[in-house]
């Protein structure tokens, strides 16, 4: 069952002052069905955040259609969660008034919230830090709060806008790890951008390589044995390696300087 569908997408910036108009997509189309990991990688500026604005209703395309549900996506909506890159959570609200926020819009009974801010603060392992600031907190720490604030609304979808690409290699593998944990007791939909060859395999069900600009699909690559294919076997290094190779004849020799 589809949980979001693509279909034939396109998006063109308009010119600004003496900017020339941008195509950043051209019929882009794809499928996400109930529970799958998708991951969508390619160059710098091949249009991967833009198509992750357009779900999100951040944006709107050019032409064509996304629905998310069976419901066509016009505007940003809470069947649609998205996790930042920054985490961009609200300094000056606790850990568990972040998670809550969402809820908070959604006028839920007070009761309720409390109970879902407790299962996801303790899902993500901050259970002891609810009443902590953002600045209190580690880089991953707080990229653990900005998940439970995305989970705690129960969205269709979960959009990620290459969120860990901000930490140390060390603290960026935990929380793959911690992904996988997560995912594996609270069944989600997931759509990452990512830069990272390695993450999206280590975390994918499906992992879509985009053409560079204007943003086109490439090849759609089901991972084998999803999150738990174990690093330089030959059958992750044949992945690893066709994944590599896509991106490279996307190469242009303007991209060195």
């Amino acid at each position: 069952m589809s949980a979001l569908r693509v279909e034939n997408i396109s998006k063109i910036f308009p010119a600004v002052n003496k900017s020339a108009a941008v195509q950043a997509l051209q019929n882009v189309s794809l499928d996400v069905n109930t529970n799958e990991f998708v991951s969508i990688l390619g160059h710098s500026g091949c249009g991967k955040t833009t198509l992750l604005n357009l779900i999100a209703g951040f944006e709107k395309p050019s032409s064509g259609r996304i629905e998310c549900a069976g419901k066509e996506v016009k505007e940003p909506g809470a069947e649609r969660a998205m996790v930042f890159q920054d985490y961009a959570l609200f300094p000056w609200l606790t850990v568990r008034d972040n998670i809550a926020f969402g809820l908070n819009l959604k006028k839920m009974d007070s009761g309720l919230i409390n109970q879902k801010v407790e299962h996801f603060a303790n899902l993500v392992g901050l259970g002891a830090f609810v009443e902590s600031y953002p600045h209190q907190l580690s880089g991953g720490m707080r990229q653990r709060v900005s998940i439970a604030r995305a989970l705690a609304v129960d969205p269709t979808v979960l959009l990620m806008d290459e969120p860990f690409a901000a930490l140390d290699a060390q603290n960026r593998a935990m929380m793959q790890q911690e992904m996988i944990r997560i995912l594996a007791e609270e069944s989600k939909t997931v759509v990452l951008v990512t830069h990272s060859i390695e993450e999206s395999i280590n975390l994918s069900d499906v992992i879509i390589v985009m053409t560079r600009r204007p943003g086109r699909v490439k090849e759609i690559i089901r991972v084998p044995e999803p999150r738990r294919m174990v690093e330089d076997t030959p059958s992750y290094l044949e992945v690893r390696k066709r994944i590599r190779d896509l991106i490279s004849d996307e190469h242009d020799l303007s991209d060195i300087a």
